[in-house]
């Protein structure tokens, strides 16, 4: 697609969106040429009702903020949730330690009230996820990861295993400050040996059984814990997403045992072809798994077992106000790498639950409960999300779209067909898409906003509505428009109304094909790409994080790359589309999980992989964020970002 025609398919869109009430400030796209950008000293104060200064572009060592806030790291790596955890011993650490100290790599952050059903926002608790390790980071001796994974102690295996799945933390806001309640009563680590269940209709299928578990209904643990979602009723949901990166076998050997798992293996690039079998030695670090465990643990080897990666892959839902509650594994959901759990649910109406699956040309989901969402029921609401009907997004050209029911298999094999959803999805005609990740749902107007976080495998000739760019390094935000009006939208609904909400990449930049993004008022530090998680504060208003800056993002200045972070933007009015730039990342890290107390005045966000760079290693990190110390490594950490004036975010 050209320019010019990439530039009309937007100001069509727009033109069309002109004519919704809700959206009737919105700025035409494509009506700008590129460079036609307002400077920051000349953009109207009206034009967002965000006023911090925005923060400029950069990159370096250190986490930045706007001006006039402070971000502080709440809790790191390594950090003792119990008085008697050991106090952490980098490059030394043990499994015991481990699973009494905050995990590796978190991920997607939520806060929730203390008590239950409160809407306390200076006292509460902190669920975060933890989604894979970097093992060259955490331990001394290795090269790189590919090093990493192939030499491994079973010990650090171990500590890995225990590093991963999920923390609750309580927190607590005390004259102004944040801190980490220690040896609170629900405080938990959920890792990789955790006992849990599977529930739903795909529970006890036959592709469940394995040796250790002939009931199909008992898994020892979560993986590639990445964005997820809160319930109404109290409960976190967590994401399964790159599971496949613990497994590791030859699927041709595998496939003897199990020829009907062979599909599933080639599909989320589990294990090992015959190709990459003869060139292990050659292959890119990026291509290896993230962990060695199957030479500890039999049960990642899908020669020995399998059936085991069948049984990640599922949304998990936990109860953290009971800290010995037994997590489940909710499989009426549906099996994919799972990107965001988000929950749209009102009074006396079936609940739903959005999903992304994230990896070039899949799909976006819903779930929609067979029973009612009752307030106050709590019993009656911790059950369902174990029936209901998962659908698939078919998004056409003229900014409609409609769901796509997938819950019966050809051959009436409802566990079958949720195990192998997104074959299901293909097979009914749902859009391929960029990468989806994120999908958030506006407190305020109702409406859902999707991440397509990049494609660069999209040819010229493959572009479609809500997937406009061929070779797509920067990424875009829809907006899906359910039937009915801002904050009485039907999300059970068979149809909706799209449009492309922003575009990543630097409208400066002719390459990134983002001259006609939906605000022409976009500054120099405005822009952004790789859009991943999302959080609406309580005022309506979009903060986006971003994953794959550096390297995506035009280093149009001096060959310069551009931290990830969090941008803000509106979503309806004048400054709708018009991101301004509120936060950094440090050298090789992204941000993840951006969530808000329900006051607006504390904004939580993890701070994921830092010094994660070429050549990087335990010993010579390329940073050694948070602390700076010498004697520690870089460290995955929350921080916790308030105004100088104790006001509300972004106001």
């Amino acid at each position: 697609m050209s320019t010019q025609d990439f530039a009309q398919v937007l100001r069509t869109r727009i033109s069309r969106r002109r004519h919704i009430k809700q959206l009737a400030g919105s700025v035409a796209a494509g009506l700008f040429p590129a460079g036609a950008l307002w400077a920051d000293d000349e953009r109207p104060d009206s034009a967002s009702s965000l006023t911090f200064s925005e923060l400029p572009h950069g990159y370096d060592e250190h986490h930045h903020v706007a001006p006039g806030y402070k971000a502080d790291i709440l809790i790191r790596w390594g950090d003792a949730l119990f008085a008697d955890t050991a106090v952490f011993a980098p490059g030394r650490q043990t499994p015991d330690q481990q699973i009494g100290q905050f995990g590796y790599n978190n991920d997607f952050v939520e806060y929730l009230p203390l008590p239950l059903g409160s809407a306390n926002s200076e006292h509460g608790l902190l669920c975060v996820n933890h989604e894979y390790t970097n093992a060259h980071l955490i331990f001394p001796g290795y090269t790189d990861r590919r090093d990493a994974v192939s030499r491994l102690t079973e010990t650090q295996m171990r500590v890995e295993q225990e590093a991963v799945g999920m923390s609750v933390v309580e927190v607590k806001k005390t004259n102004g400050s944040w801190s980490v309640v220690k040896d609170s009563r629900y405080a938990r680590r959920i890792t990789a040996h955790t006992p849990m269940v599977l529930t739903g209709p795909a529970a006890g299928h036959a592709r469940l059984m394995t040796g250790a578990d002939p009931t199909g209904r008992a898994v020892l643990g979560t993986l590639g814990n990445c964005a997820g979602g809160v319930t109404p009723w109290g409960t976190v949901l967590s994401a399964e997403e790159n599971f496949q990166d613990a497994f590791w076998g030859d699927r041709d050997k595998a496939a003897k045992r199990a020829p009907l798992e062979r599909r599933g293996w080639d599909s989320f690039g589990t294990g090992l072809t015959a190709q990459a079998r003869t060139r292990q030695s050659d292959a890119p670090v990026e291509k290896y798994p993230n962990t060695g465990w199957h030479r500890i643990d039999a049960r990642f080897n899908i020669e020995k077992e399998p059936h085991e990666s069948n049984r990640f892959g599922w949304i998990v839902e936990v109860d953290p106000y009971e800290p010995q509650s037994i997590p489940k594994k909710r499989t009426a959901l549906g099996r994919f790498r799972h990107e965001a759990a988000t929950v749209a649910a009102k009074p006396g109406q079936r609940a739903v639950v959005y999903s992304g699956d994230d990896q070039e040309f899949q799909f976006v989901y819903k779930f929609v409960s067979r029973l009612n969402f009752e307030p106050g029921n709590r019993p009656h609401n911790m059950n369902l999300l174990d029936d209901g009907d998962v659908y698939a997004a078919k998004f056409n050209a003229d900014g409609t779209g409609e769901w796509i029911r997938l819950n019966v298999g050809a051959d009436g094999d409802l566990g079958a067909a949720l195990i192998d959803v997104r074959h299901v999805a293909a097979a009914a005609g749902a859009t391929p898409m960029d990468r989806p990740e994120d999908i958030e749902t506006s407190p305020v107007t109702d409406c859902t906003y999707l991440t397509l976080t990049k494609n660069s495998n999209r040819q010229a000739g493959d572009e479609d509505g809500p997937n406009p760019r061929a070779q797509n390094y920067w990424g875009q935000i829809i907006e899906i428009r359910s039937p009915g009006e801002d904050g009485q939208r039907d999300h059970t609904a068979a149809t909706f109304e799209w449009d492309v909400l922003a575009l990543g990449g630097d409208p400066n930049d002719i390459s990134d094909d983002a001259s006609g993004r939906p605000h022409a008022q976009t500054s120099r530090n405005g822009w952004f790409a790789n859009p991943d998680n999302l959080a609406f504060d309580p005022k309506g208003r979009l903060w986006v994080g971003t994953d794959g800056m550096p390297d995506s993002a035009p280093k149009a200045s001096g060959g310069v790359p551009v931290h990830d972070g969090v941008w803000a933007m509106d979503v309806a009015g004048e400054g709708r589309a018009l991101p301004r730039h509120f936060f950094g990342c440090p050298v090789g890290a992204e941000l993840s999980g951006p969530c808000f107390t329900p006051d607006g005045r504390t904004m939580f966000a993890a701070v994921q992989h830092p010094a994660d760079e070429p050549g990087s290693t335990f010993e010579t990190p390329a940073n050694r964020w948070p602390d700076f110390d010498p004697a520690l490594p870089p460290r995955p950490s929350v921080v916790v970002i308030t105004k100088g004036d104790g006001g509300e975010i972004g106001s």
